[in-house]
Formats: structure tokens, sequence, C-alpha cells
């Protein structure tokens, strides 16, 4: 069981990594034009968050089923999902597009952006809304695969995407090769064509004879009602955990530019800490639904608790470092003393908190795996609110400072924590 983990998580942490240094050097690359240049893309990614919230209906709902109807045998049944899954990817992608193209202009002025960052803003949006059905559809094909068990081949075709979106960018944003220089809109254009490309590759392979998942074009409405009844819950989780996030940032905001910038930088550096804890997750999510399938209960509860170990080894040793070592870190993106300051006492609250974050990541994995996702979503949005948004907001008021607040966050990570372990050990989720 061990090598079947490690072989479904490692390919999806190194996808996930992969993920990160694409919109780093997005980032890197159209800084370049300038800092409104810089903050429209920045905002545009604010945006792109809460969309992959509601790409979370089919993404999580066909992943569930997907993954359970393998563990059973039933192959055509797991590519009928596929199929289903791409009528709701182009219809969702078709409204979401439509809203991004109309009123991408609106979401910047409601965000209360300058007239440059509105106008650079809404042509790189508009621009990603013209390209969502590639995006969406993208999306599906990663939970379709890694739900039958092929984390590997997402892993290739992203190296592959990235490698190409960094070469498209270099073309249409500053204009070499013979192409017109297109500024941040060229930033858009070159991340639509990675995507299409990568959607090619995956279509290549669910059409491919004897491949492990395909195309099997029945739609059954039975399993399009279990898709949105599994993934709507995740939806909503995904899309409170947003939106409070962004009020969190908003109470660190309040503690000056000093306390912002060192929290956005520590998250940047954070990231990485979550590279092993998404691949684990990845596989909780996959095996649980397998052998649920198969009906090996046993083996369900035993994969989920594997890989939260493995992960909270992996996220564990990263938080020493965070704790140890955290100046090292942010020297590699300021010198400022106070900016530095500031990101240290967040990367080492967050490092005291990397084991009961990786059990976290795992075990709600492991249940959106079985379809426990309202089970999942009433423990998330519950610990984020009772013991992190409110008491953050309290002991600001009473003058806790950024401390007080990342005080808040990390014992909210514990109890999070706690709360999953103690729901998963009962053993209901297995039963759904």
């Amino acid at each position: 069981m061990k090598q079947r983990v490690l072989r479904l998580a490692i390919p999806a942490a190194l996808k996930h990594l992969l993920d990160i240094v694409q919109i780093l050097i997005d980032m890197l690359m159209v800084g370049v034009l300038g800092v409104a240049a810089l903050a429209a893309v920045g905002l545009s990614m604010q945006f792109m968050m809460v969309i992959q919230a509601l790409m979370s209906v089919f993404a999580v709902g066909s992943s569930a089923l997907i993954s359970r109807y393998i563990g059973s045998g039933r192959r055509h049944r797991a590519s009928a999902v596929v199929f289903v899954g791409v009528w709701v990817a182009l219809a969702g992608s078709l409204l979401v597009g439509g809203i991004g193209w109309v009123f991408s202009a609106d979401f910047f002025h409601w965000m209360g952006s300058s007239d440059e960052v509105t106008l650079l803003g809404s042509g790189y949006f508009g621009i990603l809304s013209l390209g969502m059905g590639l995006i969406f559809l993208d999306t599906l094909a990663y939970s379709a695969l890694s739900a039958a068990g092929d984390t590997r081949s997402s892993l290739f075709i992203k190296i592959a995407s990235a490698f190409l979106n960094g070469g498209l960018n270099y073309l249409f944003i500053f204009g070499h090769g013979g192409f017109e220089a297109m500024g941040v809109e060229g930033a858009a254009v070159a991340t639509v064509c990675a995507y299409g490309f990568s959607v090619l590759l995956y279509g290549g392979l669910l059409l491919k004879k004897g491949g492990v998942l395909g195309l099997y074009p029945i739609f059954n409405r039975s399993d399009l009602k279990k898709m949105i009844t599994i993934g709507t819950p995740a939806a909503v989780e995904r899309g409170v955990g947003v939106a409070s996030f962004l009020l969190f940032v908003m109470m660190i905001a309040s503690q000056g530019t000093e306390a912002l910038a060192g929290y956005q930088i520590g998250l940047r550096i954070e990231a990485l800490a979550f590279m092993p804890g998404f691949g684990f997750s990845v596989a909780a999510m996959v095996l649980a639904g397998q052998y649920i399938g198969a009906k090996q209960y046993e083996e369900a509860y035993a994969s989920g608790v594997l890989s939260a170990k493995i992960a909270m080894v992996f996220m564990g040793s990263v938080g020493v470092i965070l704790v140890a070592f955290p100046e090292a870190l942010i020297r590699f993106f300021t010198d400022d003393a106070s900016t530095l300051q500031q990101a240290a006492l967040y990367l080492r609250l967050v490092g005291i908190a990397q084991i009961p974050l990786a059990l976290t990541f795992v075990l709600s994995g492991a249940l959106r795996g079985a379809g426990a996702t309202k089970r999942s979503m009433q423990i998330s949005i519950g610990s984020l609110w009772l013991f992190r948004i409110i008491p953050a907001y309290v002991v600001m008021n009473l003058g806790g400072g950024i401390l007080g607040i990342y005080i808040a966050m990390t014992i909210e990570t514990f109890i999070k924590g706690w709360w999953f372990w103690r729901v998963y050990r009962q053993k209901e989720w297995l039963k759904i």
C-alpha cells in the first residue's frame, strides 16, 4: 500500500509545485511591465480562485464517482462519468466565461482598482474568460485521470504546457519572434494556449484505446445528480474559504503595509510546504474511493492513515525549517528589515502548525474521495469561522495586533486537524 500511496502522491505534489512555479514566472514576466500590470494580473488570480471553487462541483463530484467505479471494476461506467463531466464543464464554462467577458471591467471597479489597473485587468481577464472552456476541461481531465489512479501522465502534461506557457509569454508579452508586443493581454493569450495544448494531450489519452480511462458516450442522469450532490458542498466549502481568506487578509492589512507585505511573502514560501500535503491529499482521495468501490473498507481507512503519516513527516520537516531559518528564506524576496521581521513571525507560527495542517489536507481529501463532502464542508467552514475569523477579529479589536491574529490562525489549524481526525476515526464516512 505504501508504494501505491507514493506512486499517486509524488507526481501530484510535483504537478502542484509546477502550478506554483508557473504562476510565479507569469508574475515575474508581467512585473517587468510595471506595478499596474502586476496588480492587474494579481487581482485576476483572485477572481480565478472563486472560479476554481465553482469548478469543484464537477471536479470533486466526478473524482469521487470515477474512483469508486474504478475500484468496483466498472471502467465503462467511470468513462461515462467523464462524458457527463465534459458537458457539465462546458455548460459551466459558458456561463462563467460569459459573465467574465461582459463584467470583467466591473469586477476591477468593485475592487477599487485605478483606471489603469482596470483597463489592463479587464483585458487580461476578458481573454481568460474567452478560454474558460479549456480551463474547465483541463481541470476535469486532471481530476478524472487522478481518480483512475494516473497522476503521472498529468505531471508530464503539466511540464510540457508550463514550458509552452513560458515560451509564449516571452513571444507575446514582449513582441519577440516577429509577434506584436501585446503586454498583459499577451500573457493571457499564452495561458489560454497552454491550456488548449494540455486539453489536446488529455484528449489523446482519454480517446486512446486500452487507456486507464476513456470517453464512453452515454449521458447517465443518475451520475449527473450524484456529481452535483457530491460536488456542491465541496464548491461551497472552497467558496466560503476564499471569501474568509479575503476577510483575513483585510484584518492583516489593517495592521500596516509591512504586515501585509510580510504575510504575502510568508504565504508564497509556505506554499512550498503545501506541496507534499496536496500530493498525499490526492492519494488519500483516490484510494478511499477505489477501496470503497471494491468494498475493502479497512483498506480505505488504512490508506488515509498511511497517507497522513507520510504527509506529516514531510510537512513536519518543512515546519522545522520554517521555525528555525525563516530569515534565510525571506531574503530571496526582500531585504527590508520590517518586512523581514513580519514575514519571519508568520513563518514561525505556521511552521509550528504544519503537522495538524498535513492531517487536515489528507483526511479532508479522504472524506471527499468517499463522497462525504458535506461533512468536510461542515468541519472546514465551522472551524474557520468559530476558531479563526471571529477570534482573530476579537483579538484585533482588543489590541492584540498581528501576533494575536497569527496565534488565532495557528490554534485554529490544530483544532481543525483534531476535528478531522475525530470524524475520520469514527468511520461513518465509509458507509456513504
